[in-house]
């Protein structure tokens, strides 16, 4: 027996992370036992118990341990087990080190010159005074940083300190720099713009919103063998030089001239805080993940050198280079050719471009400060190119995949790669649409659409504490409000179905991962967002007035409601308050965990006025649905809005028999529809949409060559011309994962690993199986365990079924057209930890 997967606050031995009551939770392997009988934590500090639960009824997926933090404090822990086998294994020991908290820095901020026209680089020369035990370097800079000392990087992250409503919060980072502070040198600190200090939001605005200094503080500490300690703090005795950096921008690119001379050194400038409060970090770091070497380097009909990645992607590059001294290099980025020439006209004004002048020595060049969501990048200034010259670089948030599923279907296991490498792109700190143009932004309706889907292919949980942390701050400044991007630069609009993230996201977290923490935690959010609702309502259901995106880019849509743009034809004040029953729902659900009676009470009232309004607006005495359309079917069955529930399931049939198969939802009816279809008895036609091969359907885009999921059906047609939404194609995304939500489906019918309780304790295993896809075999290393299943036709028309269920849970088993012999055979309708198998003939 082993204990793996040990984890503080849902991360692998943090350093520096926000923290009050530490979280810890763990997984058992390799055991004789079916189930955990008592467990045991101890942490300690410095060599001290600082706090030891004892053997005790512990709960795995989530156990806070109340401990008295200190700051700069590294503490260690184990996590012991029992088993019902009389099994006894401890794990190995773990890590968690706390942040300064509340203890101020011991340095002040600094600034430059804002108006030279070169990136600042603060340096500080050290001189260690001792043997060196431990360093540590707190560090924050704005706009956007990266540290190094005598040449060598600090810490493997981009991009720091990260995208967050700065007006209320800023992250600082702390790096364990023990290893390079053994010898004497110099700390120096590079500054970009970033989100902070460069232009961003798709409003066309070019100005930075949150601020226009450069800005920097830091803190270095030393601790010595005999136990003394130095610290040098950010003060005005640094000194600023300037970088070859001209330019930096997240949607623009970066510049780069290495033939500038040096410029003389200056002390630095105290100057003001940044208006947001300075914080422990949140964030997961953002790392290099893959790299990639070009599939072809393509010289186009233009006379254009592109290089092709084979897949879409969002982060940098690196490129070897041998050029002489003056040589303009200049490198866009784009994620589609047309007509065999480089294309990047969906990029709106985003420029995605790198400018380097070549000093005449050899070097590689990598970004420092921007990154790019691209397939293809065209090199125009270089002679010579090779295709080993380049390197695609990966880049997001430091989360660890959790699924994978494999078919016997060539076009749906392609679907599940375009679906995790558009979570991948998407996932650079903040949960975003699409990585590419001039918007990269945490958009609330397509994460909270996303977010059973990630929660699958990936620990995401961390990820989503962040950004609901950061849709709080926005509220604080808003009433209650939530934007419909967060942070929200300057979008102070809020829409039904995006605004209920602040409920959907937290509950789905819950439902995940099993961790009350969350629900906790943002229970004032969930409750002020309703309550903003609710006032925006008022006596007059004023709600269903306000501007709404409603079923957003549903091809039933009416033309020219949003510019060139399209929303449903659900009528958008239906789906207000569908959606503002649901986040009451939520709510309710939320207090009653919570112990909030008074609270469980007042929702409940709420929840059943809001439900009787719906139903006298929008159906008839008889039930009938006052829309037909494909949404409002599937949004009254899966919110229970109809009396009469079967004449919903009956319609949804008609209409999609009426569209000869064909769906014609947005991002919300298709977040739900095969599920519904399921639900009603119909798996068989949410496979239809699933294999379904034409426009529109997922199929369509992977027989057309996508890698990622785009943002509409028919971002690019049959003859590979990219559809003309707006100028250009400009409100045309390649890698939007929004529509991405159908692996939410696909692992839990599909495969049959649908969540019956909170963290995945116990699974609701009944797969459908369809003869298209041949076989199916997926697994699943959920909070509780690794679960794997799978189901294969076999060559005499049986089928056969495995399910693994992981230490410490059960399933309630379904199998598919199975008598009670099968079942027998099997080992049960309720099966608990091992592995299960069945071969059978189903039932006609």
């Amino acid at each position: 027996m082993k204990l793996t997967n040990c984890q503080v606050d849902h991360r692998v031995n943090p350093l520096g992370f926000a923290m009050t009551t530490p979280v810890f939770s763990w997984k058992v392997e390799d055991a004789a036992g079916s189930h955990q009988t008592a467990a045991r934590i101890v942490v300690r500090c410095g060599g001290e118990i600082a706090a030891d639960t004892g053997w005790a009824e512990l709960d795995s997926l989530a156990q806070p341990v109340e401990l008295a933090l200190t700051p700069r404090t590294r503490y260690t822990w184990t996590v012991s087990v029992r088993t019902d086998a009389g099994e006894e294994a401890e794990s190995a020991e773990n890590w968690f080190e706390t942040s300064k908290m509340d203890e101020p820095f011991a340095a002040k901020w600094i600034g430059c010159d804002d108006e030279a026209p070169r990136h600042p680089i603060f340096s500080k020369e050290i001189a260690p005074k001792k043997a060196v035990a431990a360093a540590r370097l707190y560090v924050c800079g704005l706009g956007v940083y990266d540290a190094w000392y005598n040449g060598q990087r600090i810490g493997d992250e981009y991009m720091t300190p990260y995208c967050t409503n700065y007006n209320q919060w800023v992250q600082y980072q702390s790096f364990d720099v023990t290893a390079l502070l053994q010898e004497a040198g110099t700390l120096s600190i590079h500054l970009g713009n970033g989100w902070y200090k460069g232009r961003f939001g798709y409003t066309g605005i070019m100005e930075p919103y949150y601020g226009n200094s450069w800005k920097l503080i830091a803190e270095l500490r030393l601790t010595y063998a005999d136990g003394t300690e130095d610290v040098i703090g950010t003060d005005d005795t640094w000194q600023v030089t300037r970088s070859a950096l001209t330019f930096s921008n997240i949607y623009d690119g970066e510049h780069r001239d290495d033939t500038l001379p040096p410029v003389e050194a200056v002390p630095a400038r105290l100057t003001d805080a940044p208006k947001g409060r300075l914080t422990d970090r949140v964030s997961l770091p953002v790392v290099m993940r893959e790299v990639m070497k070009p599939v072809e380097l393509i010289h186009t009909p233009k006379g254009e050198w592109v290089y092709d990645l084979g897949q879409n992607i969002a982060g940098t590059f690196r490129l070897k280079l041998r050029c002489p001294r003056g040589t303009k290099v200049h490198l866009l980025f784009g994620e589609i050719m047309q007509d065999g020439n480089f294309f990047n006209g969906n990029l709106r004004t985003a420029k995605a471009e790198y400018y380097y002048t070549a000093s005449g020595e050899e070097l590689v060049l990598e970004p420092h400060f921007t990154f790019f969501g691209y397939r293809y990048a065209m090199v125009d200034g270089v002679e010579g190119l090779l295709p080993d010259d380049f390197e695609g670089i990966a880049l997001y948030s430091d989360l660890r995949e959790t699924a994978k599923m494999e078919t016997g279907h060539a076009l749906i296991n392609q679907l599940l790669s375009n679906i995790l490498w558009g979570q991948k792109g998407n996932f650079l700190d903040m949960p975003t649409d699409c990585p590419q143009r001039d918007e990269r932004m945490g958009w609330t309706g397509d994460g909270q659409v996303f977010c059973s889907t990630a929660c699958y292919l990936m620990d995401s949980y961390a990820f989503y504490d962040k950004f609901l942390r950061d849709m709080w701050s926005e509220q604080l400044e808003k009433d209650g409000m939530v934007p419909e991007v967060i942070p929200a630069f300057m979008q102070n609009r809020a829409e039904a179905a995006w605004g209920d993230a602040a409920t959907i996201m937290p509950w789905t977290l819950y439902q995940y991962y099993g961790d009350r923490t969350i629900l906790a935690q943002q229970y004032e959010s969930m409750a002020a967002w309703v309550d903003w609702v609710r006032r925006a309502n008022g006596d007059d259901h004023g709600w269903r007035r306000y501007f709404h995106f409603g079923d957003w880019l549903a091809l039933d849509a009416i033309q020219g409601r949003i510019g060139n743009t399209d929303v449903g034809r659900t009528d958008v004040g239906f789906i207000a308050d569908t959606y503002y029953l649901y986040s009451i729902r939520l709510i309710k659900a939320t207090a009653e965990l919570l112990g909030k009676r008074e609270d469980v009470e007042k929702y409940a009232a709420m929840e059943e006025k809001v439900l009787q309004d719906i139903r006298y607006e929008f159906f008839a005495p008889s039930g009938r649905c006052c829309m037909d359309t494909q949404t409002a079917y599937l949004l009254s069955l899966r919110h229970g809005l109809s009396p009469n529930p079967q004449r919903m399931a009956e319609d949804l049939v008609h209409d999609l028999k009426l569209n000869k198969g064909y769906l014609n939802t947005g991002f919300l009816g298709t977040s739900v529809i095969c599920e519904e279809l399921t639900r009603i008895g119909r798996p068989d036609l949410a496979y239809n949409l699933l294999l379904n091969e034409d426009y529109p359907g997922w199929l369509f885009s992977v027989k057309s060559g996508a890698t990622t999921v785009w943002e509409r059906w028919n971002s690019v047609l049959p003859d590979g011309k990219m559809s003309n939404f707006g100028d250009n194609g400009s409100m045309n995304s390649l890698n939007h994962y929004a529509y991405g939500c159908i692996a939410e489906w696909m692992y839990a019918r599909c495969a049959g690993l649908r969540q019956a309780e909170p963290g995945f304790r116990k699974v609701a295993f009944r797969p459908y199986v369809d003869a298209r896809m041949g076989h199916l075999s997926a697994c699943y290393d959920s909070p509780a365990g690794r679960w794997e299943s799978g189901w294969q036709y076999e060559t005499d028309g049986s089928l056969t079924v495995t399910l693994t269920v992981p230490f410490g849970c059960t399933a309630d088993v379904e199998l598919p057209g199975a008598d009670e012999a099968a079942y027998a055979a099997f080992g049960g309708k309720t099966v608990k930890t091992g592995t299960y198998s069945v071969t059978y003939r189903m039932a006609e």
